[in-house]
């Protein structure tokens, strides 16, 4: 049999270098999308740098010769800006927890227990899934009106809540479905309560599925818009960091610096919850529970 230097087979030297091309277009092509991604938040921090006369120039370039922190000065120096940002911290951590809380208690009743109209009720999740937001933006405004929560950040934290519960409900069931009931029984049988069971077995193993849940949540709710705008009418002082926007954005002179500026400083939040999660994401996105 003809072999290879390293004694490898001809044959399989031959496929190894045939698939190599189709190898090396897949990671081109990752490549290009991920260029592609990232060269908005690219613009944006280069924007956040640039000096105004180069942010308003006709003639846009891709770097700068001459960076500034003279926008950064701008956003920090709003007095209201560091209660905009304890105000997000707080929306979006209680958003986390009571959803994940929530979901995962909600997701082990539907993937354990059988009872009446629990097919349709998964349905409905589904169904909540699909109507959008800007749909219930009115009926919700009305409702915290009703409840005397406007202008409070209790009408931020309960709508994400809502509308984060579905999805993590459907992607955590995945999980506690995959958790085998052997398990279960043998903790029952060692002396274990069915809360010990939930909290102290059947949490940790779902743990990286409330991460990747909690992702999702944490990143809607923190650029959150739409509610902050709707549901915070006059009490400048619960708003949250999205609204911080506006006070650069003036329709006859924007601070396109500013806006740029402080869509930098929200992103860096983002950016460190994923590092801090990154590990437990990628196994719950990929399934960590085994049998």
């Amino acid at each position: 049999m003809l072999v290879g230097q390293a004694g490898e087979p001809r044959v399989n030297l031959v496929r190894r270098f045939v698939r190599r091309p189709g190898r090396l277009a897949a990671e081109a092509a990752a490549l290009l999308t991920a260029a592609v991604v990232a060269f908005p938040l690219y613009w944006m921090v280069l924007s956040a740098f640039k000096p105004a006369g180069e942010i308003e120039s006709s003639e846009p370039r891709p770097w700068t010769l001459a960076p500034t922190l003279d926008s950064f000065r701008r956003v920090f120096g709003q007095q209201e800006f560091g209660r905009y940002f304890l105000n997000s911290v707080v929306v979006a951590v209680a958003v986390v927890i009571a959803s994940a809380l929530i979901a995962f208690l909600a997701a082990t009743a539907v993937t354990r227990f059988r009872f009446r109209m629990r097919t349709t009720l998964l349905i409905m999740f589904l169904v909540a899934q699909m109507v959008p937001v800007e749909a219930l933006t009115i009926p919700l405004f009305f409702m915290m009106r009703d409840f005397g929560q406007l202008n409070t950040l209790w009408s931020l934290i309960l709508p994400h809540i809502a509308f984060s519960l579905p999805f993590a409900i459907w992607m955590l069931r995945g999980f506690v479905k995959a958790v085998p009931e052997a398990l279960e029984e043998a903790a029952y049988i060692d002396g274990a309560s069915r809360a010990r069971f939930l909290w102290q077995i059947l949490f940790p193993l779902v743990l990286p599925g409330l991460v990747a849940t909690s992702v999702f949540s944490f990143i809607s709710t923190w650029n959150d818009f739409l509610f902050a705008k709707s549901f915070i009418i006059s009490d400048i002082s619960q708003s949250t960091l999205p609204m911080a926007l506006l006070v650069f954005y003036k329709p006859d002179e924007p601070d396109w610096g500013g806006v740029m500026a402080a869509s930098t400083v929200m992103t860096i939040p983002v950016l460190v919850f994923f590092v801090l999660v990154q590990r437990r994401l990628v196994s719950g996105l990929g399934g960590a529970v085994k049998d």
